[in-house]
């Protein structure tokens, strides 16, 4: 849910008005918690097959057929709603997938949201070629993970290896160098890196005040504001998006408030039995545990292979 009214351009482009949206006001947004929108692609730990997994993002999504008819509806502007054919308009997905929380049901059939998409999850298992750079940032063997979150001050960031089990039921961002094109430029072709961002964790400081005018600037002018967007975390549950597009400004950036943040590595294999395979970046990050760097851009292999 976006903060201001949205309205549909030319292209389905969705751009703000200049007023807070009767939903974002019910849910206070006034008093949320600002945090930072990631660029990445979006999942989700919970059980499967009675163990911690990793889940991908896997929406439902209408047929072509459909997803013309769905089109045509919305370029017509007629103020009427769309009828959705839930037993034929929509794709086939595999067993494993399970709908997101908060998907609507009626009559104990799924519903679209407003995008024409029935949002879910898929679990990603040993093996996966599809979800393989996900699999890069788990280890099923000792249930564990590759996350990247604050540590200690408050601007200091740290790689770090977390339990699953301690991740059940939260969602968060897969970001690296093969997802939506490495806007943080993490890792290279030869040594890939990829890293899970726990939801609503790299809290914005100094957020703006809730104007579009004022939002405008922050995001023009704050070193802090070089994100893709901003998430409101409300109280009640809701959360409030807002990404630059909307507001009419470019992203990807050349440079990110994410990057510029100094990193600390804690990755310590020690402690685990298991002999993780070699190319892993496990492996490689555990060569620089205890390294710092000034920036997150400035972590390097050379120094984890020296």
């Amino acid at each position: 849910m976006g903060p201001f009214g949205l309205v549909v351009a030319k292209s389905y482009r969705v751009m703000a008005t200049g007023d807070l949206s009767p939903e974002a006001l019910a849910a206070n947004v006034h008093h949320a918690i600002a945090t930072e929108k990631v660029d990445g692609t979006c999942c989700y730990v919970s059980k499967y097959k009675d163990l911690p997994c990793l889940w991908a993002r896997l929406d439902r999504k209408p047929t072509k057929q459909a997803e013309k008819r769905f089109r045509k509806f919305q370029s017509s502007r007629s103020g009427a709603e769309f009828i959705w054919n839930l037993d034929n308009d929509f794709r086939i997905v595999p067993d494993a997938w399970i709908p997101a929380h908060g998907v609507i049901q009626s009559e104990g059939c799924l519903q679209p949201d407003e995008n024409g998409h029935i949002p879910g999850w898929i679990p990603v298992e040993t093996g996966s070629k599809q979800y393989c750079w996900h699999l890069s940032a788990v280890n099923y063997e000792t249930g564990s993970t590759l996350v990247l979150r604050p540590c200690f001050g408050k601007n200091l960031l740290e790689i770090t290896i977390v339990p699953l089990v301690e991740l059940l039921e939260q969602t968060l961002e897969l970001i690296g160098t093969h997802i939506n094109g490495n806007p943080y430029a993490l890792g290279s072709k030869k040594r890939p890196l990829h890293l899970l961002v726990p939801h609503g964790s790299l809290q914005i400081e100094k957020p703006p005040s809730l104007n579009q005018t004022d939002l405008i600037a922050w995001f023009k002018e704050s070193e802090e504001a070089k994100v893709e967007g901003i998430v409101w975390h409300c109280t009640n549950g809701v959360l409030v998006k807002l990404h630059r597009h909307h507001l009419g400004l470019e992203w990807p950036l050349p440079e990110t408030h994410l990057t510029s943040r100094p990193l600390t590595i804690n990755v310590n294999l020690t402690k685990f039995t298991w002999d993780f395979d070699s190319r892993s970046s496990f492996v490689t990050l555990a060569r620089l545990n205890g390294k710092q760097f000034d920036h997150v851009k400035d972590l390097s292999w050379e120094d984890a292979e020296s």
